[in-house]
C-alpha cells in the first residue's frame, strides 16, 4: 500500500523520499551501502579492505560476503554509518583497491555517483516496511473514525501487528468483529453484483477460486495468510502486512519480489462505501484476485523491477503508470471494455461509472501515461486502456529500458533476490542459462512434432 491513493481517498504528499521513520530504522535509512570486490584474491584481502574503514573512522553496521557473479573471487557488501568518520575518503581508497565498486545509498542525492538504495533480497523488505507515512490511530480530523475511540484503538491494533511482522514469519491472523464483518458484507454484496458484467475475464476466472479456497464470502473476511498462500501457488506473489502508507519507491520495490504490501484493517462502519485510505476491502477484493493471473503478475513485477535504482523523476512516472493500470486500468476484451484496476474493482460507484460514456478513454502508452495528471478525490476523467496484460507488460519493459541507470536487473526466483547485471561476465553466464532453457524448449517442440 503506497502513498498514491484511490479516487475516493484524500491526497497526501507524493514526494518519493518523504516518509515517517520510527525507531532504529531512522538510522538505517541514513546508512550508505558499498559493494566491492578486492583486486586480489589473496588471503587477508578483506582484512586489508576493512583497514581502510578503520583508518577513516567509518563505523560498519553490517558486512556480507558472497561469491561474485561479475569477476572471479568474492564480493563484499558493507553498510556504513555515513554520519561518522570520513566516508568520502574511505570510498576513494576503496576504489583504488577494488576491481568492482558501487555505492547504493538512501542519501544518494548528496552523492552524484551513488545509486538509490533498493532491496537486493526479499528479507531486505524488512528494512523499509516500517518507514511509513502514517501509523495506526493517526487519523486526520475529517476521517470517519476520527472521533471514534474504539475504531482508533482497533486501527492501532492492526498497525502494531504489521509493525512487528518480519519476513519468513506466518502472516498474522485476525479475529474480525461482527461489526467489521458486517461492513465487509455490505461491500461484498454490492460489488459482486457488478463483477460478471464489468470486471475482466481474468478476474472472473479467479474470483470463484478465492471463494472455494480462501473463504471469500459475504459473512467472512478472508485471512491474509490464506490468500497469500493461494497466490503463491498460482504465480509466486505473496502478501505482506503493512502498518501504513509507504513511499512510492519502497512500495514499488516490493513488487519486484512479487510482494504486495497490504493492510488488514477495514473502513469505518459509518461510511461503508467510502474510505480515505486503502483498507482490507480494497486489497483483497481489488488487488489480490488478479495477482493470481500469470500475465498480470508478471506485468506488475515489471513495474517493480523498473523502479529499482531509478531516479526520483522516473519513480514518479512509474507510480503514475501503476495508478493508471494496476489501480485504475481498463482493457479490451473482444469488442468490450472491462475493468481490471483495483480502485475500480473495490469501488461500486466508480466501477459503474468507468464503463459509461462519461470518462475519456485513451490507449495505454507508458511514456504518455507516466506524465498524465489525475484527480485523487473524485472519479477519474481519463482511463488508459490496455490491449492485453501481455501487451502492457511489453510496453512497460520497453519503457524501463529508457530509465537512466548503469545496470540491468533480473529477479532470481530460486534465491528470491535481485541480480544486478553490470558486467560482461554476468551477462555471459545469463546467456548460458537462457541457452540451456531454450534447448529444453527445442526438445519439447521436437517431441510434439513426433
Amino acid at each position: 500500500m503506497y502513498e498514491r491513493q484511490t479516487s475516493f481517498e484524500k491526497p497526501t504528499r507524493i514526494d518519493g523520499t518523504s516518509y515517517i521513520v520510527e525507531g532504529i530504522d531512522a538510522q538505517q535509512a541514513r546508512n550508505t551501502c558499498l559493494l566491492f570486490s578486492p583486486k586480489t584474491e589473496a588471503s587477508g584481502a578483506l582484512a586489508s579492505m576493512l583497514k581502510i574503514f578503520q583508518k577513516n573512522n567509518v563505523n560498519l553496521v553490517h558486512i556480507e560476503s558472497r561469491s561474485s557473479t561479475r569477476v572471479p573471487g568474492y564480493e563484499f557488501f558493507v553498510e556504513c554509518d555515513g554520519k561518522v568518520g570520513s566516508l568520502g575518503s574511505a570510498i576513494d581508497d576503496l576504489k583504488e583497491n577494488a576491481s568492482y565498486f558501487n555505492v547504493i545509498s538512501r542519501d544518494y542525492k548528496d552523492n552524484t555517483s551513488a545509486v538509490p538504495w533498493f532491496p537486493r533480497r526479499i528479507r531486505d523488505l524488512d528494512r523499509f516496511a516500517n518507514q511509513i507515512l502514517s501509523y495506526g490511530s493517526e487519523l486526520d480530523s475529517d476521517h470517519p473514525g476520527f472521533t471514534d475511540p474504539v475504531y482508533r484503538a482497533r486501527r492501532k491494533y492492526f498497525a502494531d501487528i504489521a509493525y512487528n511482522y518480519k519476513h519468513g514469519e506466518p502472516l498474522p491472523k485476525v479475529d474480525y468483529t461482527k461489526e467489521e464483518i458486517a461492513t465487509w458484507g455490505q461491500i461484498f454484496r454490492n460489488l459482486t453484483k457488478l463483477y460478471k458484467t464489468h470486471a475482466c475475464r481474468e478476474y472472473n476466472h479467479v474470483f470463484p477460486l478465492l471463494v472455494d479456497n480462501c473463504g471469500y464470502r459475504e459473512d467472512n473476511i478472508p485471512q491474509m495468510e490464506d490468500v497469500s498462500n493461494f497466490l503463491r501457488d498460482c504465480t509466486g506473489f505473496t502478501l505482506r502486512p503493512v502498518a501504513g502508507l509507504l513511499s512510492s519507491r519502497d512500495f514499488l520495490a516490493g513488487l519486484a519480489f512479487r510482494v504486495f504490501h497490504s493492510t488488514q484493517y477495514i473502513r469505518h462502519p459509518s461510511k461503508p462505501m467510502y474510505t480515505p485510505e486503502p483498507d482490507v476491502c480494497h486489497e483483497l477484493l481489488g488487488h489480490a484476485p488478479l495477482f493470481a493471473d500469470p500475465a498480470f503478475a508478471q506485468f506488475s513485477q515489471e513495474i517493480g523491477l523498473a523502479s529499482l535504482g531509478a531516479p526520483d523523476d522516473y519513480i514518479e512516472k512509474l507510480a503514475t503508470i501503476f495508478w493508471f493500470t494496476v489501480e485504475y486500468g481498463l482493457c479490451r476484451q473482444g469488442n468490450e471494455i472491462k475493468a481490471y484496476g483495483a480502485g475500480l474493482l473495490s469501488s461500486y460507484a466508480e466501477l459503474e461509472y468507468c464503463l459509461t460514456d462519461k470518462p475519456q478513454l485513451k490507449t495505454f502508452d507508458p511514456s504518455i501515461t507516466g506524465v498524465t495528471k489525475y484527480p485523487i478525490t473524485k472519479f477519474q476523467e481519463v482511463y488508459y486502456v490496455a490491449d492485453s496484460f501481455e501487451s502492457a507488460k511489453e510496453k512497460t519493459i520497453k519503457f524501463a529500458n529508457s530509465i537512466p541507470r548503469p545496470f540491468g536487473v533480473r529477479y532470481n526466483p530460486y534465491t528470491q533476490s535481485i541480480d544486478i547485471l553490470d558486467s560482461r561476465f554476468q551477462i555471459q553466464n545469463l546467456m548460458s542459462i537462457i541457452g540451456s532453457e531454450f534447448q529444453v524448449l527445442q526438445n519439447a517442440m521436437m517431441k510434439l512434432k513426433v
